[in-house]
């Protein structure tokens, strides 16, 4: 199974690509999509359309992960990060791709087993579970890789074998 995973913004767009089968994960690439600073937001969001579009025809993945918003203190940063991630979601579903959508701490629970892991701890196991010798760069990549190693462990486990829909439960 090939796995894209997105993790949402405007001015960076993080992208990680995972092929996962019985021997385990592997990092395909990944990278991110970038806007320019001082864009109206429409073209930026045309920008991450098209780019998302691309990557979806160069890598042809099975599925596509992507984190769920998580706001902070900022409403307007939050704000305009919901429009690239609803951009991203309508370029998923016009290439006819299921999308799958995780929590913050669902990906930290998946990749660390533990829900509330620091930021350092979710890295450092993504370069463990990938065997990689450095972890992927920059932050925004290496959270997309660990939002498709969650999905690749999520999709595989007991309640999705058995047909369940809510393949995103962390029980």
């Amino acid at each position: 199974m090939r796995i894209l995973g997105i993790d949402p913004g405007v001015a960076i767009v993080g992208f990680g690509v995972v092929d996962t089968d019985r021997s385990g994960p592997k990092l395909v690439k990944c990278g991110v999509v970038t806007t320019p600073a001082h864009t109206p937001l429409s073209a930026r969001l045309n920008s991450i359309y098209l780019d998302l579009i691309e990557l979806i025809e160069t890598f042809r993945p099975d599925a596509v992960a992507i984190e769920e918003l998580f706001f902070n203190t900022n409403i307007t940063t939050g704000i305009s990060v919901a429009h690239a991630r609803g951009v991203i979601l309508l370029a998923c579903y016009q290439s006819g791709i299921s999308v799958f959508e995780y929590t913050p701490s669902q990906v930290k629970q998946a990749v660390v087993g533990y829900g509330m892991a620091k930021k350092n701890q979710v890295m450092d196991m993504v370069k463990r579970i990938l065997r990689l010798q450095d972890v992927p760069k920059p932050d925004d990549a290496a959270d997309a890789v660990a939002i498709a190693l969650c999905h690749a462990r999520s999709s595989t486990s007991l309640l999705s074998q058995k047909g369940e829909s809510n393949v995103c439960s962390t029980i």
